[in-house]
């Protein structure tokens, strides 16, 4: 009786954690997904199809709101990530306990499937084209750039990336509720530790930081 009553008070724990994330999501976020749907077409509209400066256009855009700044973080580091099947690389720009702001994409093409969250997923195309599907449905989705592919939380698709296509993706919800998916192939198939470690090290770094600086 011990363990399930302390795995009873555990997930009592969790489960209080996440409603009152959720009831004060608007207190606890930084970022709009209007705001960055906007800079993400405006980075576009300059730039074309380059995604090297297109990504440039939109870290220097937050960079220069004093507002954001603080929050971001601005040591580019490219990290590979796989999840659900699919393989690609990211950009971690801010990481907090409330949301997620990404450069993700893949220049090769990828598929899989988008895990089932506990936050609503924005992801903005920037360059390339992604593809949906929906069970039920019998034509894709298709989102090209400056297009925004928003997955409501609790609901889930397969997905699939085409060559040299990159993505700004803003997650807003309880986002430690979406590491579970993000590690489960490193132990399942790829067994690669080094890039799980690093993934690990920039997310943590950047929730620890942030949380410090957050006025509530």
């Amino acid at each position: 009786m011990g363990i399930v009553a302390d795995l009873v008070i555990v997930i009592a724990v969790v489960l209080a954690v996440i409603m009152a994330a959720e009831s004060n999501l608007d207190r606890l976020t930084i970022f709009d997904p209007t705001h960055l749907h906007n800079a993400a077409q405006k980075a576009i509209a300059v730039h074309g199809n380059d995604t090297r400066l297109i990504v440039d256009h939109i870290v220097g855009a937050l960079k220069a709101n004093a507002t954001l700044a603080p929050f971001l973080n601005l040591k580019e580091e490219w990290i590979f990530n796989n999840a659900g099947g699919a393989m690609g690389v990211m950009y971690i720009i801010h990481a907090s306990v409330t949301e997620y702001l990404i450069i993700f994409g893949t220049a090769i093409g990828t598929e899989g499937h988008t895990g089932r969250h506990t936050a609503d997923d924005y992801f903005n195309i920037l360059t390339g084209t992604q593809l949906a599907f929906t069970p039920g449905t019998f034509e894709p989705e298709v989102y090209g750039p400056g297009t925004v592919h928003h997955l409501r939380r609790g609901d889930v698709k397969q997905y699939k990336m085409e060559s040299s296509c990159f993505a700004l993706e803003y997650a807003r919800g309880f986002i430690p509720g979406m590491l579970f998916f993000g590690y489960a192939d490193t132990f399942s198939s790829t067994l690669d530790f080094p890039t799980i470690w690093a993934t690990t090290r920039v997310t943590g770094q950047q929730i620890i930081s942030n949380l410090l600086k957050f006025k509530y």
